[in-house]
């Protein structure tokens, strides 16, 4: 029997597949709870290895777990061989957890999956259910890898200027690492490229972005590709409100030390505190960490700094006493708390996607100091289209020195241009929140997918049986 045959009220069913780190977990978590809302059934699938070693706190989804094959590789294992065994082991273990699910009554309807997972669209077709990739990150930079996976863009690049369709010029610099820095993390580069392997099997595309902000290159991206806009992914508490009680991912890899950031935030008047943090991957070079510190006191400004334990070491001797009337700084802090907060006025960032986009709906002007990845890409965008930030630029050795730290704090927080952005970040503020809203146009299309899949458009077959000698325990 088809799904919904001889039960016309059953919920409609998604699983959801993120790549398990917690910048691509969190923005499917939000994107799920959105489904949630609007009346489909949501479970969450993560791996065993996740599961061991991360804060979850969301209970009104469910998990599933899958095997990603690493727990018996020695230290020191390749990525590629790990990305090698994932897709073996977590091929066979994805379906039989949905086989579990068929077998406990809630068969999966659609699987939305990370496409930096392209094999969970093989699962899903092979299991004859329905698929929506979910790209988490902005629709600028997913339009340049794309242009290097159909070979209209070359590598390496050459030239003073790349021209990109529906992108402003751009320099190398403002390209993403893996294409600037053309042979650095080669596993990586085959990753974000094969996002796009296979994709005219799936159902949906959904990108974590929203129209108003990258309008241009998205309206050129759905010339070829079937994309829509479903961001931006924050809790709801901070932007619409409408989905109740979602002030939070739910997920966290490090503990946040909420208690002492809260309260140190309440004793400062409003507007005058620069927050600093670099996310949960990216590592600084001792130099660059010193020249972070000595340009944060330079500034003479109020300072909240996050600086993982595993960086603690790269700290100035003495800096945090030395610096205790001026700032704080911790190991972990609540961001979306902090950003929100209205003493903060400036958050010094490496501008990774997610931290942008809860920048950009906070209100929340930015130095951008970018690392690797796509973060120059975002910095770009940051200073010259959104024009809510600075681009902190480096010096011949790669370093961003204290005095451009400190300038650019200065210029974000003072003057006219500081003014400028100040203004421009209440806009985007704005837009950010009227695209979730109802009727906005990320809320638009979230509606049209769950419409899709509760009227059986994409009724999935039976999901097939997994004989026992392939099943993992």
């Amino acid at each position: 029997m088809e799904k919904g045959e001889g039960n016309p009220q059953k919920k409609a069913h998604c699983l959801i597949l993120p790549y398990p780190i917690q910048g691509h977990i969190n923005p499917m978590l939000q994107f799920a709870k959105r489904l949630l809302q609007k009346g489909i059934e949501i479970t969450l699938v993560v791996t065993q290895t996740l599961v061991t070693s991360t804060l979850f706190s969301s209970s009104t989804i469910p998990l599933e777990t899958i095997s990603d094959g690493w727990a018996d590789l020695p230290p020191g294992t390749g990525y590629d061989v790990h990305l090698a065994r994932f897709k073996e082991f977590g091929s066979r273990t994805l379906k039989e957890a949905l086989v579990r699910l068929t077998d406990s009554g809630r068969p999966v309807d659609c699987i939305v999956f990370d496409p930096f997972l392209p094999w969970c669209l093989d699962v899903a077709k092979e299991m004859g259910l329905a698929a929506a990739a979910f790209f988490t990150q902005s629709c600028a930079v997913d339009q340049i890898y794309y242009h290097v996976f159909k070979g209209e863009l070359k590598v390496p690049l050459s030239g003073e200027e790349i021209l990109i369709p529906g992108l402003p010029p751009l320099k190398p610099e403002d390209m993403p690492s893996f294409m600037y820095v053309h042979g650095s993390y080669p596993p990586l580069f085959e990753v974000v490229l094969n996002q796009f392997s296979g994709l005219e099997k799936a159902d949906w595309l959904f990108l974590n972005t929203f129209y108003q902000l990258e309008e241009e290159v998205i309206d050129n991206m759905a010339k070829f590709l079937p994309v829509k806009t479903i961001g931006p992914t924050v809790p709801s508490m901070y932007l619409d409100k409408r989905v109740p009680d979602d002030k939070e991912y739910g997920l966290n890899v490090y503990k946040p030390d909420t208690v002492a950031c809260m309260e140190w935030l309440n004793q400062q008047q409003p507007e005058t505190v620069v927050y600093v943090s670099f996310g949960s991957l990216a590592q600084l070079g001792e130099v660059q960490m010193e020249e972070l510190a000595w340009g944060l006191k330079l500034s003479n400004k109020q300072f909240l700094w996050v600086v993982r334990s595993s960086e603690e070491s790269k700290l100035p001797k003495d800096f945090a006493q030395e610096s205790s009337e001026k700032g704080l700084i911790v190991s972990w802090c609540p961001q979306l708390d902090v950003l929100a907060h209205e003493a903060v006025c400036c958050f010094v960032t490496h501008c990774g996607w997610n931290s942008t986009l809860e920048a950009l709906s906070l209100g929340v002007p930015m130095v951008a100091v970018p690392q690797w990845s796509d973060q120059g890409t975002n910095s770009k965008f940051v200073m010259d289209v959104w024009k809510m930030g600075i681009r902190a630029k480096t010096d011949d050795s790669g370093v961003v020195n204290r005095e451009t730290i400190a300038s650019c704090i200065r210029d974000v927080m003072e003057g006219e241009r500081g003014e400028e952005i100040k203004k421009n970040a209440i806009k985007w503020k704005e837009l950010a929140r009227e695209a979730v809203d109802e009727g906005g146009s990320s809320d638009k299309n979230i509606q049209d997918f769950v419409s899709s899949l509760s009227s059986n458009r994409f009724s999935p077959k039976h999901p097939i049986e997994i004989p026992n000698s392939q099943r993992i325990v």
